[in-house]
């Protein structure tokens, strides 16, 4: 196939296009605005593929897109604003991107013919459980611009798919971790800061549960997903690792030889949901299953960070 990904100078877009040309004869394109959290030293490593190819362009402007689209079999979207506390700050942004964005996607992939259109989401969309774990039926309730802006996003491409017949398949991921995550998410934050000899800021009392899932994983499981996965459907996709976030810190103290003395209690977010679960039986029965386990990839991925400092030195603090 011909793949047209957007987004996939980020986090979990770079991995998945190196899951994709190491595992299949697929071509893929990236299509990215490399803003703050897009680099294309994510990129470099593959940049000489003769089945990869780069495109700088903004998923807001109609005819880049459709420029670039044309010729391709499916459409992955990744492209998207996706740190809460900047969506708190500054929404402007997150509507324009993830909800203009993904409508001008869908109607150029309507026009050019895809056959497959993968819109990539988040549990956040869902909002917080305090008992069991949300559905891909359930209904969405998004409590801060961030998560509400996906959720727009989410109905937007599904939509498209009610209307016109785009073939639309959604992905609803736990949080994700791994190596090439933007240091403002909370694991490359806190060992980046926990390395450098920094506390770690810890909100309200770091008891908001989290599901963490490898990176890895999350690549395996959207791959699936966009070869097998039913038009119309939503995927739920996790790996059943439940914790809070003091927990979790706790887990970078040990692997980093730091004690709590790091630790900053900070004022709490504002709307900061407090946890977050997922029914993954669906993905499941797919042939899914998440094969990295939590302590080998969080000490994984802290061996990264620790051998990788010119890659996300230049990038802490970056407005």
């Amino acid at each position: 196939m011909r793949l047209f990904v957007t987004g996939a100078a980020g986090f979990i877009g770079s991995n998945f296009i190196r899951y994709v040309l190491d595992n299949s004869d697929d071509q893929v394109t990236v299509y990215d605005a490399l803003t703050y959290a897009g680099t294309r030293t994510n990129l470099i490593e593959i940049e000489n593929n003769p089945r990869f190819n780069f495109i700088h362009g903004d998923i807001c402007d109609r005819s880049t897109v459709e420029a670039a689209m044309s010729g391709h079999d499916v459409v992955v979207h990744f492209a998207a604003e996706s740190h809460v506390d900047r969506s708190i700050v500054s929404p402007d942004a997150f509507i324009r991107t993830n909800c203009d964005g993904t409508n001008v996607l869908c109607d150029i992939a309507r026009e050019v013919g895809v056959e497959r259109f993968l819109h990539i989401s988040t549990d956040e969309v869902y909002g917080s459980i305090s008992e069991g774990s949300f559905l891909e039926t359930d209904p969405l309730s998004p409590r801060s611009p961030y998560s509400a802006s996906k959720a727009g996003s989410d109905l937007i491409a599904l939509s498209h798919h009610a209307t016109h017949g785009l073939p639309v398949v959604v992905t609803r991921s736990s949080n994700n971790y791994g190596p090439r995550q933007f240091p403002e998410k909370i694991i490359p934050l806190f060992t980046t800061n926990l390395i450098d000899g920094l506390n770690v800021p810890i909100y309200g009392d770091g008891k908001n549960i989290r599901d963490w899932c490898h990176v890895f994983d999350s690549c395996t499981a959207i791959d699936l997903v966009l070869r097998e996965g039913k038009l119309g459907e939503i995927y739920n996709i996790g790996a059943s690792n439940e914790i809070t976030n003091l927990e979790l810190t706790h887990h970078l103290l040990n692997l980093t030889n730091c004690d709590e003395s790091r630790i900053s209690w900070v004022e709490d977010r504002p709307g900061h949901d407090r946890r977050y679960s997922i029914n993954t039986e669906k993905i499941r029965g797919l042939g899914w299953e998440p094969k990295i386990s939590f302590s080998d990839g969080l000490a994984e991925t802290i061996r990264w960070y620790q051998e990788n400092r010119l890659w996300w030195e230049p990038l802490k603090g970056m407005p």
